[in-house]
């Protein structure tokens, strides 16, 4: 029987409707022929699938611009090293939410920057994702020696319990880990975890599909160029954008100079944005409550607040060095281009 390590709340996708089992799904196929179907590889299983036969696998379905995904890489990259040498096998499972997530090329970059060393294969058709029956990003599934998953969550949380079911499950196959002691895991910057005593901000959409508390006057003008004011008054997990945007499903397109706002509570802060057609960094300055951030930058600004969109990511534009409390960031880019796709905090 199977032990359904603890449960925290995940961001969901329309490929994951149904409520979570207190029975662990299987896949529908024995792991090596199923792992041995997918493709692309980005990290390639050491000796390919059929060699995980006998070892402890822990699974991940993750996306790199997700915040969610982030902050579980420093305790799946820990483990890896700490029970790699023990028959433990971290494979990462990269199933994309936006179109930008869909190029190898991007999926790979974001692999050495974030020092993702485990195998990890693309899943853009969400073929394993279906497999396992995954319900969110992330998700963690822990197959004991004989492929049997003995142990899955979805979201956040519960790491140390995650912890001692490897090492029951090693231990089981015939390891000698007693005096092995836990691995050591010590977050920081982006992938440090959340605050969430005082976090009352949830993920916001910026296209439409998902849009939600959209302040502009006039509203939401779908897929043509619109020219937009701020709000008079921006309540709490409200925001508005100021100059020329298209706003697509996915998300929305600067057309010119212009800024976004959004009135937040929790200590940190990230945009997802996606850089300009002509390959450019485009750079951009913040603001927190009209004041430059200082103390409370993210490590995507400074402490004047500047920073540039390079790559296609989740950005971190603040992170309160004090008590957390409610705040209103404008970010201002200085040409036209960028691609704004969703806020989520932490």
């Amino acid at each position: 029987m199977g032990e359904a390590v603890g449960l925290v709340p995940a961001r969901s996708t329309p490929f994951a409707r149904r409520a979570i089992s207190p029975t662990p799904p299987q896949p529908t196929g024995r792991l090596d022929q199923v792992l041995s179907s997918a493709k692309p590889w980005l990290t390639p299983v050491s000796g390919r699938p059929p060699s995980l036969r006998g070892k402890v696998i822990l699974v991940n379905f993750w996306t790199y611009s997700c915040i969610n995904s982030l902050r579980a890489l420093p305790y799946l990259k820990a483990w890896q090293t700490q029970y790699g040498g023990k028959g433990l096998v971290v494979v990462g499972v990269h199933a994309p939410e936006f179109a930008f997530e869909h190029d190898p090329a991007n999926v790979r970059l974001a692999l050495r920057q974030l020092g993702v060393r485990y195998p990890t294969v693309q899943d853009n058709d969400f073929a394993l994702w279906r497999d396992f029956g995954n319900e969110g990003w992330p998700g963690f599934y822990i197959l004991d020696a004989e492929g049997r998953v003995r142990g899955y969550r979805v979201g956040e949380g519960n790491y140390a319990d995650t912890e001692q079911l490897i090492r029951k499950l090693l231990a089981e196959a015939g390891q000698d880990i007693a005096t092995l002691p836990l691995a050591p895991i010590r977050p920081t910057g982006i992938e440090a975890q959340a605050d969430w005593k005082d976090l009352a901000s949830p993920e916001s959409y910026l296209g439409y599909a998902k849009a939600a508390a959209f302040g502009s006057p006039g509203g939401i003008q779908r897929d043509r160029p619109a020219r937009y004011a701020p709000a008079a008054d921006l309540g709490l997990n409200s925001w508005d954008f100021a100059g020329t945007w298209t706003i697509g499903s996915e998300f929305a397109t600067l057309g010119s100079t212009g800024s976004v706002r959004f009135h937040f509570r929790a200590r940190d802060a990230h945009l997802v944005l996606g850089g300009s057609p002509d390959g450019k960094p485009v750079a951009f300055r913040i603001t927190i409550d009209g004041e430059a951030p200082g103390a409370d930058h993210g490590v995507d600004v400074d402490a004047q607040g500047r920073g540039q969109v390079v790559e296609d990511r989740l950005y971190q534009l603040v992170r309160q060095a004090g008590p957390v409390r409610d705040r209103t960031i404008r970010i201002t880019f200085d040409r036209p281009g960028i691609r704004a796709y969703v806020f989520t905090f932490g």
